[in-house]
């Protein structure tokens, strides 16, 4: 189990945080400001706040059934959402081959994530679906606190590399569409 997670905090989560930079990135070379302006950022908020909100619960609450539901669900919502993301994305503006990639990346490694996360949590995960002998908790509860050595490293690297770049985007679009509210009345 200390094997998976190591790869889950060492590699899986890294891996993550990067794809979504990547992507952040390949918006900004294709002006997503200039072809969808606020549209497509809001959904990319929409698939952080998917994501980041099993995050939230598998640091600060136990690892149970309803938990990984939640995880589930989310799962599910950011599959939905991304591919309206993309709907709107190949409509609107050219989105490059790397860009296909990343998003593989941006889709996979959660559903990597969860599958790990099932593992180190196997008899909850058996018991959600109604194997194994245990029985499925379905309560919501603090777990111990991470440290803050454990918390703030990749806290400030999600700020720095997936929270702030998507904020910056979203500015961004709003700017644009500022400018050509402008435009127009001038």
């Amino acid at each position: 189990m200390i094997a998976v997670w190591s790869l889950l905090v060492y590699a899986v989560l890294p891996l993550w945080v990067v794809a979504g930079f990547l992507d952040y990135l390949c918006h900004r070379a294709t002006h997503i400001e200039e072809a969808t302006g606020t549209r497509e950022s809001l959904i990319h908020w929409l698939m952080v706040v998917e994501v980041g909100a099993p995050l939230l619960l598998a640091v600060f609450c136990r690892i149970n059934a309803l938990v990984l539901l939640i995880m589930v669900v989310c799962l599910i919502l950011h599959e939905i959402t991304g591919y309206f993301d993309l709907k709107l994305a190949m409509a609107t503006r050219k989105v490059s081959i790397f860009e296909h990639q990343v998003h593989s990346l941006l889709e996979i490694l959660p559903l990597t994530a969860l599958l790990m996360v099932m593992a180190l949590h196997w008899p909850q995960a058996e018991a959600l679906f109604g194997f194994g002998q245990a029985t499925p908790e379905f309560g919501l509860g603090p777990k111990q606190s991470p440290r803050w050595g454990e918390l703030v490293p990749p806290a400030a690297l999600f700020v720095l590399f997936v929270l702030a770049p998507y904020a910056e985007e979203l500015w961004r679009g709003q700017k644009t569409r500022a400018a050509r509210r402008n435009a127009k009345t001038s």
